[in-house]
């Protein structure tokens, strides 16, 4: 019975996530219901796909489209081509309906992915040299939660401890002269033999 629950909840997540204009691709007829989610591939589609499964037993064909970035799938969202997404946190969206003006509202939290220094150079942050290229997220949200690790580890000061959207612009103090180099989220994971730390 928990399982169940736990399946309508998320059931009633996604077909809140978007508009009006989402009603039109939830095809329903007597027993099945089509629910199209787009997602990032890991690990947001990952988890989708573990419960697509017992969603089809309770009559729904979730369709899962996965998008290696973190842009298009609010503006497949926003133009209708998707009945929910699956893959942010609100301080993101936020930011992103401020810029682009999507007319998007999130209706249940979902996990934040927790975020951390990783580097295949160094293993302890004490060893990080002088002038390291560090790698953060270029969308100002992210960044702003890579640079906040950064100075809760000592590493920087920033004007203000509690901006989520600082920049390096916000940097008041950097004792090891890191170079901070923002990079689209999706490609850190590739850029990491590029930098010392991302």
């Amino acid at each position: 019975m928990k399982k169940l629950g736990i399946l309508l909840l998320t059931i009633l997540a996604f077909i809140g996530c978007g508009d009006d204009k989402a009603d039109s691709h939830i095809e329903s007829n007597t027993q099945k219901i089509t629910l199209k989610v787009g997602a990032t591939p890991v690990p947001h589609a990952e988890i989708l796909e573990f419960i697509k499964p017992d969603l089809a037993e309770e009559g729904i064909d979730l369709q899962i489209v996965a998008f290696t970035d973190y842009v298009t799938p609010n503006a497949s969202l926003d133009d209708g081509s998707l009945d929910a997404n699956f893959h942010q946190h609100k301080p993101f969206l936020d930011v992103l309906k401020a810029d682009r003006g999507f007319a998007l509202e999130p209706i249940a939290n979902i996990h934040v992915e927790p975020i951390g220094l990783y580097s295949t150079k160094f293993k302890d942050i004490d060893e990080l040299p002088h002038n390291a290229v560090i790698g953060i997220p270029n969308d100002p949200s992210n960044g702003g939660r890579a640079l906040l690790l950064l100075e809760a580890q000592g590493l920087i000061k920033l004007a203000d401890s509690s901006n989520l959207n600082a920049t390096d612009l916000d940097i008041i103090e950097n004792p090891k002269h890191l170079k901070i180099k923002p990079v689209d989220a999706a490609l850190l994971p590739r850029t990491l033999g590029d930098v010392d730390a991302a």
